[in-house]
């Protein structure tokens, strides 16, 4: 079985999807990883993360361990991460791993297209969102709590960027596929969220085997 959970940065699907993953006994891949690991690279070889060129031989150097290292989120990472996934060649290297992975074994994967193009015919398909003022405010925490400074109005300005070069790329914009549950999360917190996920999930897959 593959679960989608599909919707834009700070929308809380991470925390859903793995704990969907748990509870429903499947694998669970973070496909952003792929994309700020491929951003990474670039940056650390000076380039920049826009280039294609640049952009595709990371993503064809891609390794295990660039999906741990540490500098993977913030802003920096964000933005990198964005850039490259805006890349056409660089997404249809990608594509490939993210099929297989799912195929396997089954998966929840969490990103921006993976109920549009990576597993159109998934299961169960999640679109995660949350109101840009809302998802601000928790990346604005979270970066807070690791003790980097941070000015929310430029979070928000930021999560107001990346939604719109998410939302407006012409290569597989950020959008609800046509069969996708939506879920916002403005006013829940993880534990409800994963609650109502639970509801309309049981809800899906009941009627699909009737």
């Amino acid at each position: 079985m593959i679960i989608a959970v599909d919707g834009p940065a700070a929308a809380g699907k991470g925390t859903l999807a793995r704990r969907l993953a748990g509870t429903f006994g499947l694998p669970y891949l973070d496909t952003g990883l792929l994309y700020r690991a491929v951003g990474r690279r670039v940056l650390d070889a000076g380039a920049d993360p826009r280039d294609v060129p640049a952009a595709l031989a990371a993503a064809r150097a891609l390794q295990p361990a660039d999906f741990t290292r540490a500098d993977l989120r913030g802003p920096v990472a964000d933005m990198a991460a964005t850039a490259v996934a805006a890349i056409g060649d660089v997404r249809a290297e990608l594509l490939e791993f993210q099929r297989r992975f799912g195929r396997e074994h089954g998966a929840v994967l969490d990103g921006r297209d993976i109920g549009t193009v990576v597993f159109p015919t998934a299961e169960a398909k999640l679109f995660v969102t949350a109101s840009a003022e809302e998802r601000a405010r928790r990346r604005h925490a979270e970066l807070l709590a690791r003790g980097i400074t941070a000015d929310y109005a430029q979070v928000l300005s930021e999560v107001r960027d990346r939604d719109a070069q998410d939302e407006n790329r012409p290569v597989a914009p950020l959008r609800p596929a046509a069969d996708a549950m939506l879920l916002d999360t403005t006013h829940l917190d993880a534990q409800a969220a994963f609650t109502a996920a639970m509801t309309l999930l049981n809800t899906k897959l009941s009627s699909d085997s009737i």
